[in-house]
């Protein structure tokens, strides 16, 4: 009797055209459900994760739950953080792997002292301008693929850097969940399988520009891209591993591995050479910190990497109290985009390696030239044309992101990325991971500062971020994303710290992601750039703001996928207490995890 009444029932919900098969008959749209209700927060998101001992915050369940093992078994912030890395690079190639670079800030709490490692590659010390340009032809710019973008990875030589100065436990142990991961398999994540298939697809149209691709195709598209919850393995990668846990960094940058990266590039055609890779070191520098206001200061790392370009941001927002608006309307995200246009028009003409070049910091980083800056914002309209500065000083793709912090206090920000997904389409033979083409954003024009040059570090997207209050650590966190990640930092300080959200909420709230203008890459004229760009917003911002918007002469565009908008991950400590607030986001697999 219950059964046929059930069956009646469902009967008249498909002739009602509620049933799956209305949409299949065309006869009415779909009606998409949307999200549920919460007792406290936001509607649109999800409680932060507390925790008092440890915290992880990575784009992976698996490798945020790695982190916490390590963290469990005696292992530091820094331990942790590299075993994050470690199964990222297995679990993400999509975005990052031990063929790129890696930049990290660490808060140790011994020391009380903040410390910066820029651990980027240089490009081939064999391969001159003049080589680059004849090998190009007639091309204007780097390639994204083959081997002409790949410059030394330098993410291992990072590992071994941090792990010297903060590890606790070895690196077989560190290393270990990774490899048992790649010799055994684990399910693809959701969002990891989209970016497998967009990355596939991107390298299959290339091929001819790639040149050697079947290492690659064995490595990670032997049945087509990998689809979610499909058992992916990755035995060369464990192997590689299970070498670097022996031999250290030697194994990779002076022994056998290092050799075979010699001996594939000499095959294919390719200038990276052993000594390249034996010649290699990371840099450990001064971390930068900008007052935003009611004591928190945003800190990035200086260039050859764009984090200055979030600090330029700040330095131009603190003149305008945006908490007199809605966060989502107009005069916010006017003010938000201008003061990105403004920064990035310098990024683009100062930002470069530091060791071949004179950038002038302080005045970049100084609060009267944000001032000046901030001048030339019309608070009605878009500037068609902004220019770069004068910051003299009298007589300017996919990557992933994790976070740690132990029961110490120390706090680790972490950013690792092959550049543009996967990197340059090649895997070196038996290795199991893919080359970088970070030389992609090399300049070709000889006066600019950031022009090809061998032995030369390229301009960096990928910045990890750190944020202090009233002189104490306060949130490690990052956004991965190409250009988006100094606009994404400055979007979630100032949802934080002008409009009160949480952690969580400060993520996962609607963002901006401003394309266009000057790039690195480009002449020092900037010719041909399209200096008002496209502001392109997530479905959250309101309708009348981005009809507002249009008639303060933004060319808006409404993108509803995520994508271009980045993935987040911060932790957030208490200073009265000690207690961690973890968070990750929609966009991305990710999950944050405390004990």
């Amino acid at each position: 009797m219950r059964k046929s009444v059930l069956t009646a029932f469902c009967a008249i919900l498909l002739v009602a055209g509620t049933g799956p098969a209305s949409a299949q008959d065309g006869a009415a749209p779909a009606i998409e459900m949307g999200a549920g209700g919460r007792p406290v927060g936001a509607a649109w998101s999800r409680s932060p994760v507390y925790a008092e001992n440890g915290m992880a915050a990575t784009a992976h369940p698996l490798a945020s739950q790695i982190a916490i093992d390590i963290l469990q078994a005696g292992g530091s912030a820094v331990d942790a953080a590299i075993a994050a890395n470690a199964a990222l690079g297995l679990m993400e190639p999509t975005g990052n792997g031990i063929g790129g670079d890696l930049f990290a800030i660490v808060w140790d709490p011994e020391t009380e002292q903040l410390y910066g490692l820029n651990a980027s590659g240089r490009s081939p010390m064999g391969q001159s301008y003049d080589d680059l340009r004849e090998a190009l032809g007639d091309a204007t710019s780097i390639p994204p693929v083959g081997h002409l973008p790949v410059s030394v990875p330098g993410a291992v030589d990072g590992w071994f850097e941090l792990h010297g100065r903060f590890g606790r436990l070895s690196m077989e142990d560190i290393l270990a969940p990774s490899i048992a991961y790649a010799e055994n398999g684990h399910p693809v994540a959701p969002v990891i399988a989209h970016y497998f298939q967009r990355n596939f697809a991107a390298f299959e149209q290339r091929l001819e520009m790639i040149g050697e691709f079947d290492n690659a195709r064995a490595t990670y598209f032997a049945e087509g891209a990998p689809q979610a919850g499909q058992i992916f393995r990755n035995p060369d990668l464990g192997a590689t591993y299970r070498a670097i846990a022996a031999g250290g960094r030697e194994a990779f940058y002076e022994g056998e591995i290092a050799r075979t990266i010699d001996a594939y590039m000499r095959r294919i055609g390719g200038a990276l050479r052993y000594e390249d890779m034996a010649a290699h070191e990371s840099e450990w520098v001064d971390v930068a910190c900008v007052d935003y206001r009611d004591g928190y200061e945003l800190c990035e790392l200086p260039p050859n990497s764009q984090g200055f370009a979030a600090l330029q941001m700040v330095n131009i927002l603190r003149n305008v109290d945006l908490a007199q608006w809605p966060r989502g309307s107009a005069e916010v995200l006017h003010y938000i985009t201008e003061a990105k246009r403004l920064a990035f028009e310098d990024l683009a003409r100062f930002y470069a390696d530091p060791a071949f070049s004179d950038i002038p910091i302080e005045g970049l980083l100084s609060q009267e030239y944000g001032q000046r800056r901030f001048a030339e914002i019309d608070p009605a309209r878009a500037n068609p044309a902004f220019a770069p500065g004068d910051p003299r000083i009298e007589g300017e793709g996919d990557t992933t992101y994790l976070t740690v912090a132990d029961s110490s206090g120390m706090m680790v920000s972490l950013i690792q990325s092959n550049y543009r997904g996967m990197g340059s389409g090649l895997v070196p033979d038996g290795l199991g991971f893919m080359f970088q083409d970070r030389g992609e954003l090399f300049s070709l024009d000889p006066d600019h500062p950031n022009v090809y040059a061998p032995g030369k570090r390229p301009f960096q997207t990928i910045i990890p971020a750190f944020v202090m209050h009233n002189d104490q650590p306060y949130m490690s966190f990052g956004l991965m994303g190409g250009s988006m990640q100094p606009q994404g930092h400055v979007q979630v300080l100032i949802n934080m710290v002008d409009y009160g959200m949480n952690v969580q909420e400060a993520g996962d709230a609607a963002r901006i992601n401003h394309g266009g203008g000057r790039a690195p890459t480009d002449d020092l004229q900037g010719t041909g750039a399209d200096l008002l760009g496209t502001l392109s917003v997530e479905a959250g911002i309101p309708d009348e703001t981005v009809e507002q918007l249009r008639a303060m002469g933004h060319n808006v565009e409404v993108v509803t996928n995520g994508i271009m908008f980045g993935g987040y991950q911060a932790i957030v400590r208490d200073p009265e207490t000690g207690v961690y607030a973890g968070a990750t986001e929609m966009r991305k697999d990710g999950q944050a995890l405390g004990y």
